[in-house]
């Protein structure tokens, strides 16, 4: 697999790095289109096509050090996914690197979150998506990627940001303060303040390329219409970093399609953003 952004090894270097991204190519319990578990390489493959200077920040992130890890291989067991990606991630966060997981379906993201929340246990998890994600079990398992928040809520408060699909048994975990409804939030004002409002100062992201509308990215395995723009995503996030401190992030649920790889582009420019932002809130 080719390392982000395909960095000369001075940049990649583990030893120096700032920043370490974690492939992880699982996708056992998605249940509509498949091809999740090729998301990373081709995000990887995607980057190495970026120009690394970014106009909005002045910066050129790569400089702070990237290291792609190996890929985390765990057969289909999602329980046991999970535990391979806490023990990975936890180890990267002992060596004080900030670590963005690259899925790989959503039920990636426990894995990063636990190890994250082990180091971190006032934080709180804003989630971008589509989707809630808070069945207690699907499909006679609790770390199906449709039951990752519910996992997750046993840990620490969430912020659920994008929402539009969702089953009627989930709203009874819904914690009104916290979700913002897509439909809601495109036609109000100061709906980012509120959202900020709710996250604890220490934050970990959670974003599902879903919660971005199906015209910018269709490559995901359950595309809903009416999500996000890329600029108003840049916007919260970048707002996100500069009022809080985001400990760590994952990005989830590429789908790669053949013919169009563009999405793939979007995902790989959108973590470098994400790099960048943070970046930027750590020199302060």
């Amino acid at each position: 697999m080719t390392g982000f952004g395909d960095l000369p090894r001075s940049f990649s270097d583990p030893k120096v790095s700032k920043f370490v991204l974690l492939p992880v190519p699982f996708d056992a319990t998605s249940t509509w289109i498949k091809g999740a578990d090729l998301g990373p390489a081709a995000i990887m493959e995607a980057s190495a096509n970026m120009e690394l200077y970014d106009i909005e920040l002045d910066l050129e992130v790569y400089r702070e050090g990237i290291h792609t890890d190996h890929p985390v291989e765990s057969g289909a067991d999602p329980e046991k996914m999970v535990h391979s990606v806490e023990k990975r991630v936890s180890a990267w966060l002992g060596k004080e690197k900030l670590v963005g997981t690259i899925g790989g379906e959503h039920s990636i993201s426990l894995g990063a979150i636990r190890a994250h929340h082990k180091k971190y246990p006032d934080m709180s998890v804003l989630q971008l998506d589509a989707h809630t994600d808070l069945r207690p079990e699907y499909e006679g398992s609790p770390y199906n990627h449709a039951c990752v928040m519910s996992r997750v809520r046993e840990l620490c408060p969430i912020t659920q940001v994008g929402i539009r699909s969702m089953d009627i048994l989930e709203k009874e975990y819904l914690d009104p303060e916290r979700v913002f409804f897509q439909e809601v939030i495109r036609t109000q004002e100061g709906w980012m303040d509120r959202v900020i409002s709710t996250l604890n100062e220490r934050v970990y992201m959670t974003l599902d390329l879903d919660v971005l509308d199906p015209s910018v990215m269709p490559s995901t395995g359950t595309p809903e219409p009416g999500g996000m723009d890329w600029y108003t995503i840049l916007t919260l996030i970048r707002r996100v970093a500069s009022e809080k401190e985001i400990v760590g992030f994952d990005v989830v649920e590429l789908c790669p399609g053949e013919h169009n790889r563009a999405p793939d582009f979007l995902a790989a420019k959108l973590i470098y953003k994400i790099l960048g932002y943070c970046s930027i809130n750590n020199q302060k």
